[in-house]
């Protein structure tokens, strides 16, 4: 469990107020914070002899006393921890990301069901594409978000689907599991040829009024005026662009994805 230290460091991390009671308002208030405060990346898939982990204290520190971002590996569980330390009860689903029209692996994504009172709330700070705002589980209505609309049904399939303006971002299997149980595709997502986290270097930030991505060289901001993609001529360039846009400072420079264009799996998030 996070200290009381440690979850005020947290809630400063993401400019959060803690909340007098783990109910829904609170919940609502941290994951917006989370969300607007945490990017998605995959820098240190990129980084040679970065480290990757999975434990309470090694995502802590990289996210709120190094400032980073991550994945969903990183950033559900961690946020599930500081929901933990106020009060909340969470749940680790494992689940499967739709791509190309198809599911893929399971354990391939993580999502943090949280328990209120008997009903149910899905929490993904972690996706790239996620809602702003926690969704119910108990309803198929589509819920509006400033970032879409979303859908979470119950498939015949079984589990826990959920649809972005009308399209299937992933799957859930409703068992709940551990954080352990990620290990291994955490492994081949750093290892594997065929690892969407190999073939793209991201970081990608919502904002309250639009998103910011870096996407190789490539920096797209997109606002309710349009989308406006410029490229990053060097290195410096791509330093100080995580820097101003995303708060990552960095003392060495990742790898750009070297990648058959014929064989590379495209991650957009912009």
């Amino acid at each position: 469990m996070l200290s009381d230290a440690m979850v005020d460091a947290y809630l400063e991390r993401i400019g959060a107020r803690r909340p007098e009671r783990a109910d829904i308002h609170g919940l609502r208030h941290l994951q917006e914070r989370h969300v607007l405060s945490v990017p998605f990346e995959n820098i240190d898939y990129h980084v040679e002899g970065a480290e990757l982990g999975l434990d309470r204290e090694f995502l802590y520190d990289k996210i709120v006393t190094r400032r980073r971002g991550g994945g969903c590996y990183e950033l559900n569980p961690s946020f599930g921890h500081l929901l933990e330390a106020l009060g909340y009860r969470v749940e680790i689903l494992s689940g499967q990301v739709f791509l190309g029209g198809a599911f893929g692996a399971p354990l391939c994504h993580l999502a943090l069901r949280v328990d209120l009172d008997g009903e149910e709330w899905l929490v993904d700070v972690g996706f790239g594409k996620n809602s702003r705002f926690p969704l119910p589980v108990g309803t198929s209505e589509v819920q509006k978000d400033p970032h879409g609309d979303y859908r979470v049904v119950r498939p015949e399939e079984g589990g826990i689907q959920v649809e972005l303006n009308g399209g299937i971002q992933y799957r859930l299997d409703e068992r709940p599991v551990r954080i352990e149980d990620f290990l291994p595709t955490l492994w081949w997502y750093r290892t594997a040829p065929d690892s969407v986290f190999l073939h793209n270097l991201i970081v990608s930030h919502q904002k309250e009024d639009g998103r910011v991505t870096v996407n190789g060289r490539e920096l797209t901001r997109t606002t309710a005026a349009g989308r406006e993609t410029v490229e990053l001529p060097d290195d410096a360039a791509l330093l100080a662009a995580y820097e101003e846009h995303f708060g990552i400072v960095l003392d060495t420079v990742p790898q750009q994805p070297d990648v058959d264009p014929a064989v590379r799996i495209i991650m957009q998030i912009d």
